[in-house]
């Protein structure tokens, strides 16, 4: 492992996030010392990040590991860490679909999975949840070529297309086993495609769910609402006392205004989503192809075809979803989801984190015995 005082790292844009990107030999392996470094890394805890990569925001504060897989059923290992911003907290506790978008070509440049000569696919174990997912994009020459003329809502420009497919996943589609649940008074849909989610019908919090993310935030009200049901959802849905973690996360629902099939809001978890997280639009997909949910009466959904065009309050995001409504008393299940993402690389070489805080020495009497 490299020291403490320098590591390699590769900054790259996946999807609509921005993250850090490390080899797992790289850091430290003791997980503490590990979190440390990357805070120090980031930039955290200061909500400007001025010291570090971190560009202020949980959406450019965000940390993938990689390494060869341990397993015969992927090609690379990959931890998702989600660096706070103004806080000294790092949490594995979810997935990430668009820091995923640039694993595959991060493994390729760094010598882990061999390219192919046009197209390389990629297996990658989520070690956040166990689960798989597989990312095509193009290699030619046995180079990855980050150019391209596809185009995502939320990022300028265009890139090269990376497609990620997940199969179908082992953790339940509906995590309280209903379709619909009323939690904190408010009907909601509890769901989890590969990120655990809350569905809220906007009107019953009395938005009409095309606020600007700024608008929402600034909405203390609605904050003291949502922090309820998060928390009550949480406990529900199997994932404990959730005030510390980054999930559930909320996703408010109104009808589409542009051609899509439903508008979301989503906060991750307080701060607004200025787009939407591709596992949180996989599972919003997921939970509207299931009749009785949140969105029941809200959503437009197309009269064939797989594809749900989710729309956000930067464009759209297009997930190819099938669902298994289930029969016969088994459960729910997602069959196929897929999506097209784009990354691009933006630099690599050695950051240079802050130094470590200097360990306080006791105060108190000789014996090193803290002050009574």
């Amino acid at each position: 492992m490299t020291g403490a005082a320098e590591v390699r790292c590769t900054l790259m844009r996946g999807g609509t996030s921005k993250g850090a990107y490390f080899l797992a030999e790289d850091l430290p392996a003791d997980p503490a010392a590990r979190d440390d470094l990357l805070l120090r890394v980031m930039g955290s805890p200061d909500p400007r990040q001025i010291d570090g990569l971190g560009g202020a925001h949980p959406l450019t504060s965000k940390v993938a590991v990689v390494a060869p897989s341990a397993g015969p059923e992927a090609d690379v290992d990959y931890l998702f860490l989600q660096v706070a911003v103004d806080g000294a907290a790092v949490t594995g506790r979810q997935n990430c679909g668009n820091i995923l978008a640039g694993v595959g070509p991060f493994a390729v440049e760094r010598g882990l999975v061999a390219p192919g000569d046009g197209t390389t696919s990629v297996r990658i174990r989520m070690l956040n949840t166990g689960e798989q997912a597989v990312a095509r994009f193009p290699t030619p020459g046995g180079r990855v070529d980050y150019t391209g003329d596809a185009e995502i809502s939320g990022v300028p420009g265009t890139a090269a297309p990376v497609v990620i497919e997940f199969p179908a996943g082992r953790t339940p589609l509906l995590p309280t086993g209903k379709v619909r649940d009323t939690v904190a008074g408010t009907p909601v849909t509890c769901v989890d495609n590969g990120m655990p989610t809350v569905l809220v019908a906007a009107r019953d919090l009395d938005v009409t769910g095309y606020e600007t993310p700024g608008d929402l935030e600034e909405d203390r009200t609605l904050a003291g609402r949502l922090h309820e049901i998060r928390l009550a959802a949480g406990e529900l849905m199997g994932l404990g006392d959730v005030r510390g973690a980054t999930v559930p996360k909320l996703s408010l629902l109104a009808p589409p205004r542009a051609g899509g099939a439903v508008s979301t809001r989503t906060f991750i978890p307080v701060r607004c989503h200025t787009s939407i997280g591709v596992l949180g639009a996989a599972s919003v997909a997921a939970a509207l192809r299931l009749p009785g949910g949140a969105g029941e009466g809200i959503a437009r959904l197309p009269d064939r075809g797989d594809r749900i065009r989710v729309e956000h309050p930067t464009g759209f995001l297009d997930i190819d979803i099938s669902v298994d409504p289930g029969a016969g008393g088994a459960p729910p299940a997602a069959r196929r989801t897929a999506v097209v993402r784009t990354a691009r690389k933006i630099f690599d070489g050695t950051v240079f984190p802050r130094a470590a805080a200097t360990p306080v020495p006791p105060q108190g009497g000789n014996d090193g015995s803290a002050p009574r």
